[in-house]
C-alpha cells in the first residue's frame, strides 16, 4: 500500500513537471540575452540574467498601452457579465413567469451551436450600429452568456423557497430579496462567473482582432501577435511579451482558486 502511495505520487508529480516544463522554460528564456535561445542545445537557464527585453516591450512597444486595454475590456466585461447573467440566472431559477421553461430550453440548446458562427453577422450588425473599432462593439460578446446564465440558475436552484417566502411575509420586496438575500448566497457562484468572463475576455484573440482595427487600441493577445510578425526571430522578446500576457491572470487564477473549484462543484451537483 505504503509503495503504491509513493508511485501514485511520483506519477502526479512528472505529469506536473510536464505540464508545467513549458511554462517555467518560457519565462526563464524572457530573462536570457538576445539569440542565447536560439543556440544548440538550447540552454534551460539563462547564463546572464537581464531585464533587457521587458524594458524593450513597456518603452518601445508600447506594451503598457496595451496591457492596459485588455484590463480595462476584461474588467468591464466581468462587470457588465455579472450584472446581465446573475439576476437572469435566479429569475429563471425561482421566478415563476409564463413560457420559462421553454425559454430556458432553447437557450441550453443554442449552447451546442459554435460562438465562430455567430461571428460573421455579429460584425455587419455593429458595423451597421458604428462600433467597429470601439471597446463598446469589443464588450459586446460578454454582456451575457447562455453558459454563465446556465451556471448561476444551476446554482440558484439550490437557495430554499421557504428561504425566499420568509422574506416576502417580513415585507421584502423583490429587489430587496435579491440583494441582502440571494447575491450573499450566490457569492460562490459569482466569483466562479466573474473568474470565467474575465480570464476569457483576457485571452481572447479573435474577436478582438476582428473588430479592433487601430493598433492604440489593441488588447494583450491582439498586440502580442502583431509584434511577433515584426520580430519573428527575437524569442525572448516574444517570450517576455508571453509572460506578461499570461502572468497576471495566473496570478487572478491562483488567488480565486478555492472560490472558482467551489462554484464550480456546487454547480456541477445541484439543481
Amino acid at each position: 500500500m505504503k509503495i503504491r502511495a509513493i508511485l501514485l505520487n511520483l506519477a502526479v508529480a512528472l505529469i506536473a513537471l510536464i505540464v508545467l516544463f513549458p511554462l517555467v522554460w518560457m519565462a526563464a528564456v524572457s530573462f536570457m540575452a538576445t539569440g542565447e535561445a536560439a543556440t544548440f542545445p538550447p540552454p534551460l537557464w539563462p547564463r546572464t540574467w537581464t531585464l533587457e527585453h521587458y524594458r524593450d516591450l513597456f518603452v518601445n512597444q508600447g506594451m503598457g498601452r496595451y496591457m492596459w486595454n485588455s484590463f480595462a475590456l476584461a474588467t468591464l466585461a466581468t462587470l457588465l457579465a455579472l450584472g446581465f447573467t446573475v439576476p437572469a440566472g435566479y429569475a429563471f431559477a425561482k421566478l415563476r413567469f409564463r413560457g420559462r421553461e421553454r425559454l430556458f430550453q432553447l437557450l441550453v440548446g443554442a449552447l451546442v451551436v459554435p460562438a465562430q458562427i455567430g461571428t460573421l453577422p455579429l460584425f455587419l450588425m455593429l458595423k451597421g450600429m458604428g462600433l467597429v473599432n470601439t471597446y463598446a462593439g469589443a464588450l459586446v460578446p460578454w454582456l451575457a452568456s447562455i453558459f454563465g446564465l446556465f451556471l448561476v440558475r444551476q446554482y440558484a436552484l439550490s437557495i430554499p423557497d421557504e428561504m425566499l417566502e420568509a422574506a416576502r411575509i417580513d415585507g421584502a420586496g423583490e429587489g430587496q430579496i435579491f440583494r441582502r438575500v440571494v447575491l450573499p448566497t450566490l457569492q460562490p457562484i459569482i466569483v466562479t462567473l466573474g473568474l470565467f468572463v474575465f480570464l476569457g475576455s483576457w485571452n481572447d484573440f479573435l474577436w478582438p482582432l476582428i473588430i479592433l482595427t487601430d493598433q492604440s487600441n489593441y488588447t494583450l493577445p491582439v498586440a502580442l501577435a502583431s509584434l511577433s510578425r515584426e520580430h519573428v526571430q527575437d524569442v525572448e522578446l516574444m517570450m517576455a511579451g508571453a509572460v506578461v500576457t499570461v502572468a497576471p491572470v495566473l496570478i487572478l487564477f491562483l488567488a480565486l482558486q478555492r472560490y472558482y473549484i467551489r462554484g464550480m462543484l456546487a454547480g456541477s451537483v445541484k439543481g
